[in-house]
């Protein structure tokens, strides 16, 4: 019946698109992108003018010193016209006055004579102001606006939006989270060592619901206004860098909301995968690199649409293509992005996702991306990222969001009580396939997020293992990603997905419980989120566990060790995952110990002589500083 159901929404939902495409106007003529900069390494760039008729104009002409239409055509769609400007060096910042002549240009109601094509200067700074890159020195939070803090209630609802919910009580419905709430809270994100904030996708969604997660585009070139707009979104920008963090924008190729225009009126039928009927994607990654995978099964994999609301984009269309480069690099100058997440990388076109990385690395340097890789095995994941592999396909993405060390790795040890430990066991054996990668540093590793049940109901609440996954994240290779919540024993199981998407406590005025003040908190939650503050801050100055190299010795029994270190720095991490305590022989670990005379717990100041043997209590992990 609930399959039944869905079909009837979805049928529904795409019937409506329909009628409004078939009675829908384009209005005003608009453009894309909105604007451009001088001094650009991509200086001959796509515009897309779309407005009723517009592409039934016969001649195109601009006047602007430094500026040249290189060519221009019509789409299938009579609402569009695709120029290519080239934009020479010694350009001054301007308008550029695109003249429209023929029946296109002013017979039509809502269609001008002229479009104007701001070009701006560029902001100073590239790779040391914004666009910094995100690297394993970094601590990301990631989080939900919608479900974090509501700074600013008057854009709770837009006028003219389709969805106009707002009801906390309903975990489907907005909640009225923004921009100004997040701003209000950045010295929280310091407390706990973030340098880094990853929001869930800020440009519009004007859909009719299920707007709060972001995922549905309807308009790449607008910032959501229920968030707070672009001028808000620059505002959070300039807050976090003021304060030396970085902002992380999660990027979607792979498919948009099924009200974005290029889905209600396509240029041309080719930017989107059809189909003869609604053909859902496999949601399986392995035909992309399976050397025996029927052609049918890879299709599906790369072609199949997401859901009945987020259709296909056809990243093989070089017009479209052109179009989504343009709007990433677009995005990063305009509002100083550091770091690039991308979803569901596996279903784009992987050679459409190395021509797009490209593009950004070759404007922005420094600038680095990861992308989401939901798959079995490390040496499929890894096949996604830069790596060490003989095939065919080679990937740039310089790393993945790491979801083999958690579902092979931590969670297997964490949750595993017993004296042989077979959970440690496979971590060890997973973090041992880092060879395929180029730099397993590059990868951001994690505990959950906002599609996966939170770590606390993964580990059946747990505290003792809450504890030991986020001292492992804070320590472990790589870039550490703490969703928002874990570190207050935020619990949920993602059957419906809405469970681990509920509001941050303290987000809203009149909360009962604040993890901002720590009003309303259990004593678990105060010690918790007082361990991810304690690490949190150590890491921000530990040179060991930001850039060192790391080294793991074979578990002994529930006992797993790995080093941290530098030439400055080294640091003992200790996992005793069993529920017996167990002696750990620091002997065993004279190449790393050598030289020391001591480790000190970085929480608790507790110092144990490394001479002689120690007693690690079950159920716990120690951090330790070696010292003289």
């Amino acid at each position: 019946m609930k399959k039944f159901i869905s079909f009837i929404t979805g049928c529904l939902l795409l019937m409506a698109a329909s009628a409004q495409v078939a009675g829908r106007t384009t209005g005003p003529a608009q453009i894309y992108p909105s604007n451009w900069w001088i001094g650009m390494k991509q200086s001959t760039i796509q515009v897309i003018i779309r407005g009723d008729g517009i592409g039934k104009a016969t001649g195109v002409k601009l006047n602007y010193p430094g500026v040249t239409l290189a060519d221009w055509h019509r789409a299938t769609s009579p609402n569009y016209l695709f120029l290519h400007l080239h934009i020479a060096p010694e350009t001054k910042p301007g308008t550029v006055k695109i003249a429209l002549t023929g029946k296109g240009s002013g017979g039509l109601k809502g269609t001008p004579k002229t479009v104007a094509f701001p070009l701006k200067q560029r902001q100073k700074g590239n790779g040391t102001a914004y666009a910094q890159g995100i690297n394993s020195a970094d601590l990301i939070y990631f989080l939900m606006p919608d479900r974090w803090s509501n700074g600013d209630p008057g854009n709770d609802r837009i006028p003219g939006m389709r969805d106009q919910s707002l009801n906390r009580s309903d975990m489907y419905l907005r909640h009225g989270g923004d921009f100004q709430g997040i701003i209000d809270h950045l010295d929280y994100l310091k407390q706990l060592g973030v340098t880094a904030l990853w929001m869930t996708p800020v440009i519009e969604n004007d859909m009719p619901d299920r707007t709060e997660h972001g995922y549905a585009f309807t308009d790449h070139y607008t910032i959501e206004p229920r968030l707070g707009g672009a001028a808000m979104y620059a505002k959070l920008s300039a807050a976090l860098h003021k304060r030396g963090m970085k902002l992380i924008q999660d990027a979607v190729y792979n498919h948009v909301g099924s009200y974005h225009w290029l889905v209600l009126d396509p240029p041309d039928k080719d930017w989107l995968h059809q189909w003869p009927q609604y053909t859902q994607t496999n949601y399986r990654g392995e035909p992309v690199m399976d050397p025996h995978a029927g052609e049918a099964d890879r299709k599906l994999s790369a072609d199949g649409w997401f859901t009945r609301q987020m259709p296909d984009l056809n990243q093989d269309n070089a017009s479209l293509s052109q179009f989504l480069i343009q709007h990433a690099i677009w995005c990063v100058e305009s509002f100083g992005v550091d770091g690039w997440r991308i979803d569901t990388y596996m279903y784009n076109s992987l050679t459409f996702m190395n021509r797009c990385n490209n593009a950004l690395l070759e404007e922005y340097p420094k600038l680095t991306m990861f992308g989401e890789c939901w798959i079995s095995g490390v040496a499929k994941q890894a096949y996604f990222a830069r790596n060490t592999i003989n095939t065919p396909f080679k990937s740039n993405l310089p790393g993945v969001l790491d979801f083999q060390c958690l579902f092979n790795g931590i969670a297997q040890a964490a949750k595993d009580t017993s004296a042989s430990g077979g959970g440690v066991n496979q971590l060890y054996q997973t973090l041992a396939d880092d060879f395929l990668y180029q730099n397993p540093a590059a990868n951001v590793i994690f505990l959950d997020n906002h599609d996966m049940s939170r770590w606390f109901s993964q580990m059946d609440e747990d505290v003792a293992a809450q504890k030991i996954g986020l001292e492992w994240l804070l320590t472990e290779r790589g870039i550490p990603q703490l969703y928002y919540g874990t570190e207050v024993l935020m619990a949920g199981i993602s059957n419906p997905d809405g469970l681990v998407r509920l509001d941050f406590p303290g987000g809203w005025p009149g909360d009962k419980r604040s993890a901002f003040t720590g009003e309303g908190l259990t004593e678990n939650e105060k010690a918790v989120q007082y361990l991810v503050k304690k690490l949190g801050q150590y890491r921000l100055h530990s040179t060991a566990l930001r850039t060192g190299k790391m080294m793991q010795y074979i578990p002994q029994g529930s006992l797993y060790v790995y080093f941290r270190y530098d030439a400055k720095q080294t640091v003992l991490c200790a996992m005793n995952t069993g529920n017996a305590p167990v002696t750990m022989d620091f002997g065993r670990f004279a190449e790393r110990t050598k030289g020391f005379t001591q480790g000190v717990n970085v929480l608790t100041g507790d110092r144990h002589p490394l001479d002689q043997p120690a007693q690690l209590p079950g159920r716990s992990m120690w951090v330790l500083e070696l010292q003289n």
